[in-house]
């Protein structure tokens, strides 16, 4: 998102192949979105990692073939995980999970994958959760305390693949403990690297937007 004098323009669009998922059934293929980009002018495409139809290294590459012949850059990879759980192999399942996507994301091509801290899962219902802006009661016995130091230990965990690969980490401002931006920032800032940064979703702050945004701002490597 900076911008240096003489380096052309500072902001670069992109689709994200969620965009087109839900419309109608059935879903649009990641290689479609590709080619409407292409159409559209663009300059990237952002992949949401459950559309995709395989993890076979020879479907990833022809992924990034066409999206080199649209003349386009794959420039992120969104993928699902949850920190936030006292059982210590669900938190390792999760960071296998990300380091694998870190590993796709290389494959590809793509310097950036989007991520999620988790939450806790004690509001079942998703309209309930939207009703209650994200947040929900800790598990009995636990405290949003005990969630930070989880989610910020397994990051930690990821960080050393991500600099290996060359893929830096983007903590989206997401339900969990990033529904705010102090949530953001307390993680980004406890770990400190280079390879973790912040996401920003603009559409997942439901008051005091531009307020939160300017506070997410500094740490932000990716807008969507």
């Amino acid at each position: 998102m900076q911008n240096h004098a003489g380096r052309g323009p500072g902001v670069k669009l992109a689709v994200s192949t969620y965009s087109y998922w839900h419309f109608r059934e059935p879903k649009v293929a990641v290689e479609i979105v590709i080619d409407k980009a292409g159409e559209l002018g663009v300059q990237g495409v952002d992949i949401l990692h459950q559309q995709i139809a395989s993890e076979e290294r020879s479907y990833l590459q022809s992924l990034k073939r066409r999206a080199f012949t649209n003349g386009l850059d794959l420039i992120c990879l969104s993928i699902h995980q949850n920190f936030v759980s006292p059982d210590e192999a669900v938190r390792q399942q999760n960071i296998e999970h990300t380091l694998r996507c870190i590993e796709l994301a290389y494959a590809m091509g793509i310097p950036c994958i989007r991520i999620n801290s988790g939450r806790w899962g004690t509001v079942a219902s998703f309209d309930d959760l939207m009703d209650l802006r994200g947040e929900e009661p800790p598990l009995p016995g636990y405290s949003e305390h005990d969630a930070f130091n989880w989610c910020i230990d397994c990051l930690e965990k990821c960080l050393p693949k991500a600099e290996e690969c060359g893929v830096i980490l983007g903590l989206e401002n997401h339900w969990g403990l990033t529904r705010k931006p102090e949530g953001v920032l307390r993680v980004v800032n406890a770990i400190g690297s280079p390879w973790l940064g912040a996401l920003m979703d603009t559409g997942n702050f439901r008051e005091d937007l531009y307020q939160k945004l300017k506070m997410m701002a500094p740490k932000t490597l990716f807008v969507r």
